[in-house]
């Protein structure tokens, strides 16, 4: 196997991992689901929640479930191929494939277990301006996301602008 597929690999189970272990204590220990429990003031809360959709409350309305379900197994097997056709010294970003693969992992074990949806319990804000809750598994995958396009930034503002060909504008 590829270096890079095992540090991918590496890097989702330890995600995963991760995220299986903070959502069983979420489930264990946390107030029934919309109580929240205050960590650092009303700063940081955390609140059981279940989100039968995806990031930020996006739903596809019945077949979310499967959607979210396929989409999350597509996005591993892409960075998976990904990850095995990286050349040269690139860690960084190999680590970010995996956080984004172990993420989007976590998040499916939730979907197939059960019915109720992913388990979330993160919950930041100030009063009732409060961000959507998340869970470890939606972190590894926004951290995996701007590892990821934070390459790409680099190279386009390092790449002299050079002539235009009106062919292939």
């Amino acid at each position: 196997m590829n270096a890079y597929r095992t540090q991918l690999l590496i890097m989702a189970a330890t995600v995963v991992a991760g995220d299986i272990l903070t959502k069983q204590l979420a489930l264990s220990f946390l107030p029934p689901s919309g109580i929240p429990l205050e960590v650092i003031g009303d700063w940081l809360r955390f609140t059981l929640a279940f989100n039968r959709g995806a990031a930020f409350g996006m739903h596809v309305g019945p077949w979310s479930r499967i959607v979210f379900s396929a989409f999350a197994v597509g996005m591993v097997a892409v960075l998976l191929v990904a990850a095995g056709r990286v050349t040269g010294p690139a860690q960084r970003l190999v680590a970010a494939m995996g956080l984004v693969a172990g993420g989007a992992l976590g998040n499916l074990v939730d979907r197939v277990r059960w019915d109720r949806g992913v388990v979330d319990f993160i919950d930041v804000g100030v009063g009732l301006t409060r961000f959507w809750t998340f869970n470890l598994a939606d972190s590894a995958i926004t951290v995996g996301a701007v590892l990821l396009l934070w390459p790409t930034s680099e190279a386009v503002r390092a790449s002299p602008p050079g002539p235009v060909d009106p062919g292939t504008a």
